[in-house]
């Protein structure tokens, strides 16, 4: 885009003014590009322009572009307008409503279509595309069409909208940004906040605010990923972590020992985070995260074993001493056996447990890419609803998401706990568990003794 005021193309001026961080975004948009905006930013004016400016521009013959939105009848009502508005002034411009398309000179064409119907789209060659509202398309959208449509010619996507929670909205965005750390030059994010970027007066601001609920506002105009996650328990402290950069690229540090922290399944999956810990300045720092299912200890251990890390404590939950009525051995002694000494953390109710967490995750640096599967986990993580009374109950909820959270409890237990005793050398001494029960321990225990 020009730097100032209207863009022109042939000595035809398009009546389109981007506002300064418009102006930011088209200046250096790449090949891929990812728009997360707040409501009433301009979004669609903005994204309309900038596939009009990449089809004038493109050097490949008969180009074509294509503005999707999640129904035909959205891309008519939201971009049609828009699109007649600043192409109409170009010489030799037509327009057909029936097939929403915009005819450019030199057999130039840009297209609105509706993402709700993927398979009707296959076929189509692409140099530019525009995704408005990506969270509420087809999944399969973009990586089994958009993506092939775009290929042979090297042509360009653009994800726009606002958060609607941790969806493949918010994966794309996650993605763009990944890449942009790893330093690929082809990917660019930008994320326009309310608070940020001065287009909605102030007063207006707090105008909707107060008629709001605080989730709606924070997710429609401040961009929160996590808003639409009500009853989440981390959903905000991961906000902050996102806002405080601090989930970024984290690498390992060879000079610092690795601490792990498991959430052992039998039936269910079995999740694992790996931290690292600055004395110094207090961070934590983690690295990695796994999770499987239906996999044994051995399994585990060698996942572990494959790592380049160098380890120090491995937590895991009081259960691990619990005795398998077919083996009559417990897992911490299979652990034993395989090389692995486990540090049990304290029994405590789960909710000391998750205030625990609370107090660890403002310490928590978090590694995008690594760690992507349990950090959408941790933000999932939510207190489970009773329908009979209306209200959320004072536990979690056992979902697909209580695995990761569970390992990430034990180990914040854990780290809170790692200057005390050993709790598995005093068990052994006193032949007590942390709560008063009895435990056995057998021959292995005379190793750690």
């Amino acid at each position: 885009m020009a730097k100032q005021g209207p863009r022109s193309t042939n000595n035809v001026i398009i009546p389109y003014t981007p506002r300064p961080i418009q102006r930011d975004f088209h200046k250096n948009a790449k090949r891929f590009n990812v728009a997360v905006a707040h409501r009433r930013f301009g979004k669609t004016v903005m994204a309309i322009n900038h596939l009009l400016r990449d089809i004038l521009l493109c050097q490949h013959p008969r180009p074509q572009g294509a503005y999707i939105a999640p129904t035909y009848t959205a891309a008519k009502r939201i971009a049609w307008a828009y699109l007649r508005e600043y192409a109409g002034v170009i010489p030799g411009v037509r327009f057909n409503e029936a097939e929403l398309r915009c005819d450019l000179p030199d057999d130039r064409k840009i297209y609105l279509l509706g993402g709700d119907s993927a398979d009707s789209l296959r076929g189509l060659f692409l140099d530019a595309v525009i995704l408005d509202e990506y969270a509420d398309m087809n999944s399969r959208l973009y990586p089994e069409v958009i993506r092939p449509a775009i290929s042979d010619r090297l042509g360009s996507c653009t994800w726009i909208g606002t958060p609607r929670g941790s969806n493949q909205f918010k994966e794309i965005y996650d993605y763009a940004i990944q890449q942009e750390e790893a330093g690929h030059k082809d990917w660019f994010s930008m994320i326009f906040k309310a608070s940020e970027t001065g287009i909605l007066k102030q007063e207006e601001l707090d105008a909707a605010r107060e008629i709001m609920d605080e989730s709606q506002y924070q997710q429609e105009f401040e961009c929160s990923w996590s808003a639409a996650l009500v009853g989440s328990y981390y959903a905000q402290a991961l906000d902050l972590a996102e806002t405080d950069k601090r989930v970024t690229n984290v690498p390992y540090d060879p000079n610092l020992k690795v601490s792990v922290s498991f959430d052992l399944g039998v039936a269910d999956s079995t999740a694992i985070w790996f931290c690292q810990e600055y004395p110094r300045t207090g961070e934590i720092r983690l690295i990695d995260y796994y999770e499987a299912s239906g996999e044994g200890l051995h399994h585990y251990v060698k996942e572990l074993n494959n790592r380049p890390y160098h380890y120090d404590k491995f937590y895991f939950p009081h259960d691990v001493m619990v005795r398998e009525l077919g083996s009559g051995s417990s897992r911490y002694e299979m652990l034993l056996g395989l090389g692995m000494r486990p540090t049990v953390v304290a029994k405590l109710k789960v909710q000391d447990g998750i205030e625990a967490v609370r107090g660890l995750l403002p310490r928590c640096w978090f590694d995008r890419q690594k760690c992507a599967e349990g950090l959408k986990f941790l933000r999932n993580y939510h207190r489970a609803w009773d329908a009979k009374r209306n209200d959320w109950r004072d536990r979690p909820n056992h979902d697909h998401s209580s695995h990761s959270a569970d390992a990430f409890r034990y180990l914040a237990v854990g780290l809170r706990d790692h200057n005390e005793d050993d709790r598995m050398t005093s068990m052994s001494r006193s032949q007590r568990m942390s709560d008063g029960r009895p435990v056995i321990l057998t021959d292995y225990a005379d190793s750690f003794v």
